[in-house]
């Protein structure tokens, strides 16, 4: 099922569709809210920085494998103007034990011919709340 009116939307009806995708495993869905730009860059807690289209979809491939995520985004933060909008949000999630994890996530999105798309996505372990997780694994 196309997504056009999330694609074709402001920034946050992108954030919003980035986070459906994730929650239902949706890699191709995930990748069409991308810029087509390959200065693309995606940031994993404790992971490396990747950087153009095929580094990201490999990485979302290799963590969606299982399905879903079940990020709960909240608490946004958006600072934009005509061409770019930066989104700070708290992701609400668990760890694979089912502890509950927050995480810091910054999406960026700029305004390309084919509407709003993500540039970058970072995300961080919150301080002082984060899973007890073991050394380099990613949650996300």
């Amino acid at each position: 099922m196309k997504r056009t009116k999330q694609l074709n939307g402001s920034a946050a009806e992108v954030e919003a569709a980035f986070y459906d995708a994730l929650n239902r495993a949706d890699l191709d869905a995930l990748m069409a809210l991308w810029a087509d730009d390959e200065e693309i860059v995606c940031i994993h807690p404790g992971g490396p920085r990747l950087i153009g289209h095929a580094a990201i979809r490999d990485a979302w491939a290799a963590i969606l494998e299982h399905g879903g995520l079940h990020i709960r985004p909240s608490q946004l933060h958006e600072t934009h103007n005509l061409m770019s909008s930066v989104h700070t949000v708290i992701e609400g999630t668990s760890t694979a034990s089912g502890e509950p994890a927050h995480l810091l996530a910054t999406n960026v999105y700029v305004k390309t011919p084919r509407g709003w798309r993500i540039v970058l996505h970072h995300v961080s372990v919150a301080p002082g709340v984060g899973p007890a997780e073991a050394p380099g694994q990613v949650l996300h």
